[in-house]
């Protein structure tokens, strides 16, 4: 009985070593055969053939599965040729096989930012930063993945760890300048708006966010001449003269108000704040000593409360602009 399983094992020994033999040969040829085809995919990328590095590249994760950098170019690849989904599903693939790429982790946030899924590139840009704690751009871009979903609190400590990085850069300071004033913390939006408009004077964006800012804090004298200072340099910007006529408002001068409004519903007649703006103006501009508003503004005021509710019925209170109608119609 010895000797025969002696020979038994002597007979099987040779054919399990063979068996494993020829196992790992067609598993290298299979790792090879991967190889070359991301070579390929290299060559053909080089040369701008798009579609056939594509091709080379599926053919390869199909015969390894576990192929993270083929994944990887491929993410890269479909990125450019604005196939961003499948970019996207590329990049998770090879996020998943290697997680410590800086790289695949960045490019996944960027294709979701582009496919406007927030939600999806805000993880991917969150790891990314961890990867690479003075990357600018993934921080930045990050903030702004936060500020658009109304994640403030997430948007303000990327986007101060992004100005850390970079201290000079105009766009982050003038996030950061946007995130503090939404947050309701005018002073600091104020001061990021001054350290931007310091390099940048004729910037009239930032100076009417520095405008509204100041009538936000009962600045109104400077809100005043900063937005004049707009008009002077564009006599169509529009929301300067809606701002214009708010601030004359707060200053009590009626006849400017109206005037402002006015201007601001000829430069744009679809802006629904503006006729409401105007509507006010009017009552206002109509009140007499005796606390009754003169008829003929009071129809100038529900003409522009009217206009402004067909063009926005949504607006934020427009219940109540409904019960001011009804009110002064009376």
């Amino acid at each position: 009985m010895e000797l025969f399983m002696s020979k038994k094992t002597n007979i099987l020994f040779p054919i399990l070593v063979l068996a494993m033999a020829l196992f790992l040969f067609a598993g290298c040829h299979r790792q090879n055969s991967a190889r070359n085809l991301y070579i390929q995919a290299v060559m053909h990328s080089e040369l701008n053939e798009k579609e056939a590095a594509i091709a080379n590249l599926n053919a390869a994760v199909r015969i390894n599965k576990k192929y993270s950098i083929a994944y990887s170019l491929l993410g890269d690849i479909y990125q450019e040729v604005k196939e961003y989904e499948k970019s996207a599903a590329a990049y998770e693939k090879a996020t998943k096989l290697f997680p410590w790429s800086f790289d695949d982790y960045f490019n996944l946030g960027k294709v979701y930012q582009i496919m406007e899924r927030f939600d999806r590139a805000t993880p991917a840009y969150s790891r990314a930063c961890e990867l690479d704690k003075n990357h600018y751009q993934a921080h930045f871009n990050n903030a702004q993945c936060y500020y658009v979903l109304e994640d403030y609190d997430n948007a303000l400590k990327y986007g101060l760890r992004a100005e850390q990085i970079d201290p000079n850069g105009s766009q982050i300071q003038k996030m950061l300048g946007g995130i503090y004033e939404v947050k309701q913390d005018y002073e600091q939006a104020i001061r990021y708006y001054k350290r931007i408009l310091e390099r940048e004077s004729d910037n009239i964006e930032v100076m009417t966010s520095l405008a509204m800012a100041y009538i936000k804090t009962n600045r109104n004298e400077p809100a005043r001449e900063l937005l004049n200072a707009i008009i002077q340099k564009n006599s169509d910007n529009a929301l300067a003269w809606r701002y214009l006529g708010y601030c004359y408002l707060k200053l009590e001068d009626k006849d400017n108000a109206v005037a402002s409004y006015i201007k601001a519903v000829q430069v744009d007649d679809t802006d629904w704040d503006a006729h409401r703006g105007l509507g006010v103006a009017y009552i206002f501009k109509g009140m007499n000593g005796d606390g009754t508003v003169d008829e003929q503004m009071k129809a100038k005021a529900i003409e522009q409360w009217n206009k402004s509710l067909k063009i926005k019925p949504d607006q934020p209170n427009a219940d109540r602009l409904v019960k001011l109608i009804k009110g002064y119609s009376e």
